[in-house]
């Protein structure tokens, strides 16, 4: 027979049902009137589950009040991984199965294992290790923590408070999934998505190759049609450019076609004008002529001689200031010619499809372009912009 005094049940953390397994310390005791022994429980506490459900409860309530299930706290996962780390024991059957998941839906992401005791005194210092040592390499953008189903104390690893409060200070998402469907862990409160069994959480976490390659594809085909829409566009655009633009040796032809004409016209006019001169003089020889005094003829055949001297002086220069006004014209045509432009130095800057090129923001880093100089063509990939 026990019995327990009722100063001593009001210490107790937990109210005593029949059915309880619990652990007791007493003292032994003889009850003089009826002369028999009691035992007098001097401190009772729960045995087995009980024990841990208790406990489980009381952190579960402590760790809610301080906002640590908040949905609002809590992490998107990453659509595709660059690399997924496992904390779980690596010979256990979870890490076979989330293996063989991840090897199915998506091969090419790599998985990082970090290997850790997943029941026992041992398990949650190494677990929280595992966690500290995940954030400080920085290898993976998502950890799954896991582990395959078992008894209320073989899990309870996961309700470890040190482990919740790792898995919260965590900078890299956790995803939690721990024992069977029917399991649920303090981890799995705090985690940032809680997955029923291994396999569950290798599905979540990892895209499907299959959709991925079909999203590829129908991006491919719609970039495809769009460049050839923008292509043809730009070709139309070309097209009626060109039928308004006069090619730059076209207008060179016309512009010495236009010399030629000037030059032509030059000499009709000098010869127009010496033919004038010649008439003029041969009607003051007649003039001449028909005037008796030999002193005026004298004068007359002196201002001739003069006249006739100044006139064969004058064609030459007047033929020199012809020559360089005509070469002043030339040169002026020179100076708004596109190939004396470039003989300067200068160049113009195309497109592989021909299209002037005339601010920096009209092409992009890595297009290949053409750059036309005085003599020769550069091929030219452009390695950087400034647009100053």
């Amino acid at each position: 027979r026990c019995a327990m005094f009722k100063m001593r049940r009001r210490l107790l953390g937990f109210q005593p049902e029949n059915g309880n397994a619990v652990l007791a310390r007493v003292r032994v005791s003889l009850y003089e009137a009826r002369g028999d022994y009691q035992l007098i429980v001097e401190h009772l506490e729960e045995a087995g589950d009980g024990r841990l459900r208790r406990q489980f409860e009381q952190l579960k309530l402590r760790l809610a009040a301080e906002g640590l299930f908040d949905t609002a706290r809590k992490r998107p996962l990453p659509g595709l991984p660059r690399c997924i780390g496992v904390i779980t024991s690596p010979s256990g059957a979870a890490i076979r199965d989330v293996l063989s998941v991840l090897q199915r839906r998506f091969p090419a992401i790599p998985v990082l294992i970090y290997p850790v005791p997943v029941q026992g005194s041992e398990a949650p210092p190494a677990i929280v290790d595992a966690l500290h040592t995940a954030a400080q390499r920085n290898e993976c953008d998502l950890l799954l923590l896991t582990r395959g189903g078992g008894s209320l104390e073989d899990l309870w690893a996961f309700n470890d408070e040190a482990v919740a409060r790792a898995i919260v200070d965590s900078p890299i998402p956790v995803v939690s999934a721990v024992g069977h469907e029917i399991d649920t862990t303090i981890a799995d409160f705090v985690a940032d998505v809680r997955a029923p069994t291994p396999s569950a959480a290798a599905e979540l976490i990892s895209p499907d190759r299959g959709e991925w390659l079909d999203t590829l594809r129908q991006w491919r085909s719609r970039l495809i049609r769009a460049i050839q829409s923008r292509l043809a566009r730009e070709q139309q655009h070309l097209r009626a450019v060109s039928r308004h633009l006069k090619h730059p040796g076209q207008r060179l032809q016309d512009q010495a076609q236009r010399l030629d004409e000037l030059e032509q016209r030059l000499s009709r006019a000098l010869r127009a004008r010496l033919r004038h001169n010649e008439a003029r003089l041969g009607a003051l020889t007649v003039r001449l002529h028909g005037q008796s005094p030999a002193r005026q003829l004298q004068a007359l055949q002196l201002r001739l001689a003069a006249s006739r001297q100044r006139l064969r002086a004058a064609m030459p220069q007047r033929l020199e200031q012809d020559r360089q006004r005509l070469g002043a014209l030339t040169r002026a045509l020179d100076t708004v010619s596109p190939l004396a432009t470039l003989s300067r130095g200068y160049a113009i800057v195309q497109r592989t499809d021909g299209q002037v090129i005339r601010k920096a923001g009209e092409v992009e880093v890595g297009k290949s372009v053409q750059v036309r100089l005085g003599e020769g063509r550069l091929d030219c990939r452009v390695e950087d912009i400034h647009e100053d």
